[in-house]
């Protein structure tokens, strides 16, 4: 493989849409999609769950041993504003993305297509600049009280796509915490990864910094600018946040080079896009005295197994009196 050259304009988004309203986060990726292909910027990545939205300080309901049917009402609107993949709205992001010429990286809502259909899960979808669905990745651990809202993925999206400037993974949110994750996707030759996360903490910047250091990468990191303004006052569970301060969460997206600087600061407090300058080639000539899973690895002493097959929850086949005798 040969070393990385050239330049390429990113961009991450930091915004929220309506809770709820997928429309509304629709018309927010075409706003700043728009915006970023003015700049010409060739990258456009969104903030965790964007498509449509991360439902902050929401109980929904629940408590430990009890649902309410009230709460059950709210996350059903969560369902209604989930996505297909692929789908309709893959298609839709298809044609956004043709054309303003992007690669878009947006978090959604996925809902589950191959089983009872009701199953929620926390992904990545990316899409090409010709309109092309390359690919998911699925939250392979839900965090905390998100266990009640997704399932859990599995390895086979650990996905990592080529393009012209290099290759791309992401992992989301506190998924960055897992060793073995990261791990897997350095081994896979990741030159940008992207991070969306709903974490505004001011240690996610060190977090976002060390995993630019080792793994020797860009960084890019999109979370989301949330007022209480954004939420449904009709929401059986808004009484939730009524106490909350009006922003329930400042945001923090960051860009990262890979030496561990910034490239673009962290953005706080109010809603942007954070557009930078990618020098590819400073990916290759940071590895020079640290390669995470290259010479700097030691595969005699430590060994990782990914696996990444597809989980089937349930498999059919068919039963006659023939295999009733041969078992």
């Amino acid at each position: 493989m040969k070393g990385l050259n050239g330049a390429v304009r990113v961009a991450v988004v930091q915004a929220a849409p309506i809770l709820f309203d997928k429309e509304s986060a629709f018309q927010k990726v075409i706003s700043y999609a728009k915006e970023a292909s003015g700049q010409g910027v060739k990258l456009l990545v969104f903030p965790e769950v964007f498509i449509s939205g991360y439902p902050r300080g929401l109980s929904l309901g629940a408590r430990v041993g009890s649902r309410t049917p009230e709460g059950r009402g709210d996350w059903a609107r969560y369902w209604e504003s989930a996505i297909d993949i692929p789908g309709a709205d893959t298609e839709r992001l298809g044609e956004i993305a043709r054309e303003y010429g992007l690669y878009l990286m947006i978090g959604v809502v996925e809902r589950d297509q191959e089983f009872s259909g009701s199953t929620l899960y926390n992904s990545i979808v990316y899409v090409g600049p010709e309109g092309e669905l390359l690919g998911k990745h699925r939250k392979l651990m839900p965090t905390g009280a998100e266990r009640l809202l997704w399932g859990q993925g599995d390895g086979s999206t650990l996905t990592v796509i080529d393009t012209p400037f290099g290759r791309i993974g992401g992992l989301i949110c506190w998924e960055n915490y897992m060793p073995l994750a990261r791990t897997a996707m350095y081994a896979k030759g990741i030159d940008i990864l992207i991070t969306p996360t709903a974490d505004a903490r001011d240690t996610w910047q060190a977090t976002l910094q060390h995993i630019a250091c080792e793994g020797r990468c860009y960084v890019l990191s999109s979370n989301q600018y949330v007022t209480k303004s954004s939420y449904p006052t009709d929401l059986y569970c808004y009484s939730d946040i009524e106490q909350d301060s009006d922003v329930l969460c400042r945001g923090g997206s960051a860009i990262v080079g890979p030496l561990g600087e910034y490239i673009g600061e962290p953005l706080y407090d109010g809603e942007g896009m954070l557009v930078a300058d990618l020098d590819m080639s400073l990916v290759t000539r940071s590895r020079f005295d640290f390669d995470v899973v290259g010479h700097y690895n030691r595969p005699d002493v430590f060994q990782l197994i990914v696996n990444e097959t597809k989980r089937d929850i349930v498999r059919f086949q068919s039963y006659t009196i023939a295999n009733a005798i041969e078992a």
